[in-house]
This record gives structure tokens, sequence and C-alpha cells, in this order.
């Protein structure tokens, strides 16, 4: 074997690697939903905090992460984040075992078991897995694609893996779990928790097996370097930065507030089985991400970040201002699910056909932003994700910021919200990610040594 055939042969299993870990990120995002409607029965305003530990986990682990990068190199990142995210899992699945008659604090009058904070504490510890796996695969697909078109290319593809893993984790937690009542508890979804482990172990083997490039990492016996600059010396990678805080509050947010104003019947006019109507709508939302992030693996190697960051950000505008001006009078039929009539086709206010095909442009707009972002910073890259997987705190921030305006002003008036964040990645799309700062060396050497 040539040693040109032995490279290129090791660049696809390292590919192979990261689209794994892309689905793994989601495998454990989307475990946290179903185990909320658990928790749900017990407390009625705690479904969405496991989901919001694991976001609130990358605004700590974010710049940890990245400096990981430069410290130990992507596959120990990696390697770490899957033994992390283990103990995480652990931590979850303890939380069915003791702690459910010990009171901790109260809520509205209503103590809290210590269970139940223990679980958060799983979720949290699993957002910091989630975090560095972040870190590692977006960079990594970046570099393995040499960057430009061809590593957004690169990123979409594991996209894609990542939209196709979110669909199926519900569905397949569904099943396990079954029908969730008033007296479902965390132990009765320990056999999920201890697949989830299983998968975690399988992972780490598998990594650990995998010869991963390593550009970032400081060499053995090196000493420390401190370079004269930094991300935040590169505009482009600023607003970068900001649009990616953005642009998950738009991800979650556009579905988020989709479900509760489809649920609410008074609003909505679905009489129905309005929450199953609701979820299933909902659903079609990432479906249709997961169609458009496999378009996108298509057409990135020939149609550039930056067109498609301007084209899908401008006709999410559209999308949305159509839905927040035609009237809910006006119907449409789409695809529902419930227990009694099964699959079906829903009456739906058509601001709901169009909230769901902004899917199709949410898609585009991760890999888009990052690869933009990092373009041209060398040596800073792995410094740089880690300042972007601190701002995907932004999907639990703005969603929450948009519920509040929904529960005062109106579910459709809060989307004049989400219109801001996208004409701010329109600004980014057409100038704003343009790199101003080609006089910042970024080559590998070192400028001051300590």
């Amino acid at each position: 074997m040539t040693q040109e055939k032995a490279s290129s042969n090791g660049r696809l299993i390292a590919i192979i690697a990261m689209f794994f870990l892309f689905a793994m990120i989601s495998f454990v995002t989307n475990l946290a939903a179903p185990l909320g409607t658990i928790w749900k029965n017990q407390y009625d305003w705690s479904g969405m905090m496991g989901n919001m530990m694991n976001f609130l986990a990358y605004l700590f682990m974010g710049i940890p992460a990245g400096n990981l990068l430069v410290k130990i190199g992507y596959k120990k990142t990696a390697l770490l984040a899957m033994a992390v995210g283990l103990v995480g899992l652990v931590f979850q699945y303890l939380s069915s075992v003791f702690g459910a008659e010990t009171p901790v604090f109260t809520v509205g009058g209503q103590p809290v078991m210590l269970n139940f904070v223990i679980y958060l504490l799983g979720a949290f510890i699993c957002g910091f897995c989630v975090c560095m796996l972040n870190t590692v695969v977006n960079p990594m697909l970046n570099l393995l694609g040499g960057g430009g078109n061809k590593g957004n290319q690169l990123i979409q593809t594991g996209g894609s893996l990542n939209s196709l893993a979110g669909t199926l984790t519900p569905l397949f937690v569904g099943m396990l779990i079954g029908t969730v009542t008033a007296s479902t508890a965390m132990s009765d979804v320990a056999p999920l928790l201890f697949i989830a482990m299983g998968v975690f172990v399988c992972a780490l083997i598998i990594i650990s097996l995998v010869a991963i490039p390593e550009p970032h990492m400081a060499k053995k016996g090196a000493k420390a370097v401190k370079y004269a600059h930094s991300p935040w010396n590169f505009r482009h990678t600023v607003l970068g930065v900001i649009g990616i805080f953005f642009y998950v509050g738009i991800e979650v947010g556009i579905p988020g507030v989709l479900i509760f104003y489809l649920s609410d019947s008074s609003v909505s006019g679905i009489t129905t089985n309005a929450t199953a109507v609701a979820g299933a709508v909902a659903a079609i939302y990432w479906l249709l991400m997961l169609v458009g992030r496999a378009t996108s693996s298509v057409i990135s190697g020939k149609v550039s970040s930056r067109t498609q960051l301007i084209v899908v950000s401008a006709t999410a505008i559209v999308l949305i201002a159509l839905a927040i001006f035609l009237p809910s009078t006006i119907r449409v039929s789409m695809p529902a699910y419930s227990v009694e009539e099964g699959f079906n086709m829903a009456q739906v206010p058509i601001s709901a056909l169009l909230l769901v095909l902004c899917g199709l442009c949410t898609s585009v707009m991760w890999g888009g932003i990052f690869n933009l972002a990092v373009e041209g910073l060398g040596k800073y890259t792995a410094q740089a994700s880690g300042i972007f997987m601190m701002m995907v705190v932004g999907g639990g921030v703005m969603p929450l910021i948009q519920n509040a305006i929904a529960n005062s002003a109106g579910y459709m008036t809060s989307y004049w919200l989400v219109i801001a964040m996208l004409a701010y990645l329109f600004f980014y799309g057409v100038s704003g990610s343009k790199n101003v700062n080609r006089d910042i060396p970024v080559d590998d050497e070192v400028e001051n040594a300590l």
C-alpha cells in the first residue's frame, strides 16, 4: 500500500469516526426530552429542565473544551467526552435508585426531592459530554474537508446523521418506555439507561482504535505557548459567535413555540388531540432539517457557505412573516398521529406549515456559520471552536425570551424575535462573514514562548 493510499484511507476512517460522534451528540441530547415527560408528571414545571441543563453546560464547558483540543488533542478530548457522558448517564440512573423520599428544597410550596436534583446533575454532566464532542467534530470535519466549500460539505453530511439520530432516538425511546402515565418513574426506564451506557462504552472503544489527525495539539515536551492574538481579534469570528448564539435560539424556538401554539385549542382551533397533533407537526420540522442537511451535503462542494446562508435566512424571514400575517382561519392538512386514531391528516392553521418549512432553512445554518467564522483562523481554530460551543447556550436563553413574549403578547407575535435573529444572520452572510483581519499571522509558528 502506498503512503498516499494509506493517508487517504486514514482520512476516510477519521471522517467516519467524526460522523459517528455527530450521531452520538444527537443521541445524548435527545434523551432529555422523553425523560423529561416522566418528571413532568411529578413537577409540572420540570419538563424542559433536563434540556436546559444540557444547554447550560455549554456555557461553562465551551472554552475549556477548546483548550483541551490544544493541550491533549482531538482524540483524547473525544475519549474524555465519552467517559464524562457515561458518568452523566450513571447519575441519571442513580436518580431512579434513591432520593425519592428526601426533600431538598421547595418550588411553589411543593417539595423537590433529591432524586430529581441527581437527575438534573446527570443531565448537566451529559451536557459537558455533548459540548466536548461538538468542539471536536466541527473543526475536525472542516479540517478533513480542507476548509471552504468541501469543509462545509463534510459538516453538513455529519449534520445529516445528527438529524437522523435525532429523529430515531425519540422513536426508539418511545418504544422502550411505552405510554407515560402518572405512575411512570425513572426506575421504569432503567433498561434504556443501561442501553445508553452500552452505546457509550462501544463508542469509547471504537474511537480509541481510530487514528485521528492532531494539527492543533501542543507537541509533547514543548513549553506552553502564548499567541499574540486570539479568535476574538478576528471580526468575522466574533460576529459568527453571535450568529451561532442566535442560530441555536432560532432552531429551538421555532418548533418549541409552535408546539405550544398548536396545543392551545382556543388559539389554533384544533379541538381533537391538539397535543398529539402539535407533537407530530413539530416532528416534521426536524425531519425537514434532515432533508435540508442531506441536500446541502450534496451541493456544498459547489455552492458556497455564504450563498447558502444568505438564501436560507432570507427565505426563513419570508416564511415566518407570512406565518405571522396570514389568519389562522386559513387551514391546511398535515400528517398527525395519536394513540386513538393512529396516523391521520389533521387540519391546522397555515402558519404551522410555514413554520415547519423553516426546518429546511435552519438545517444548513450551523455548518455555514461555523465554516465562515473559522475560515482563515489557522492555529486559532481550536480555541474558536470552544468559544462557539459556549454560545450554544443561546438554545436555552432565546427560546425562554420568545416564550415570555408569547405568554404576554401572543404566539405569533413572539416570532418577530426570530425574524430579528434571522435578519442578523442575513447580515452576517452578506457582510459580517468577510475576513477583514488577514494581516494577523495564523501559521503554526509560535509567536511568543512563555
